[in-house]
């Protein structure tokens, strides 16, 4: 018999490594890029706690952003980090029975309020810039995440 422990490290490790082959995934979008780096961690909050599924969410980022060279330096801290309250508040309102008010809540954290540190850190107009991409990359995760998700709930039942 294994430890429960060892089975969610081992689900938050596949979960991270799926984020990370999410972030190889790159839709160029002006001075933004697309990935699906946060829909394996979506997907997580079904077999693993919100913090978890949140730190899958984090260290997919910061794959996601290593594997296209960093382009904004530190600040992929700051990124990860909002990643992280995202997929945590997504993961909350999930285990509340909240479904049709996770996605909209996850694509507006993720696709604006994210965007917001960097209007003052560096400019208005990367602000203004960057928010039609976060925002189509929040939706095409979160489309993605529930096309799959229910898929995913039977899978659930059965490992957990």
């Amino acid at each position: 018999m294994t430890n429960p422990s060892t089975n969610k490290i081992t689900l938050a490790a596949l979960f991270i490594s799926l984020s990370a082959i999410g972030g190889m995934i790159k839709i160029p979008l002006g001075i933004a890029s697309i990935a699906l780096d946060s829909l394996p961690a979506l997907v997580a909050v079904l077999f693993l706690s919100a913090p978890l599924a949140g730190t899958v969410a984090a260290l997919g980022h910061l794959l996601s952003a290593l594997f296209g060279g960093m382009p904004l330096g530190p600040f992929h801290i700051i990124i990860a980090l909002e990643m992280w309250a995202a997929v945590w508040l997504f993961a909350k309102l999930h285990n509340a029975n909240r479904t049709a008010l996770k996605w909209p809540v996850f694509i507006i954290c993720n696709g604006l309020l994210a965007a917001i540190p960097f209007y003052f850190l560096l400019s208005p107009a990367f602000f203004y810039a960057s928010v039609p991409g976060l925002l189509l990359a929040a939706t095409i995760n979160a489309v993605g995440a529930g096309i799959v998700l229910p898929f995913m709930n039977k899978v659930g039942e059965k490992v957990l």
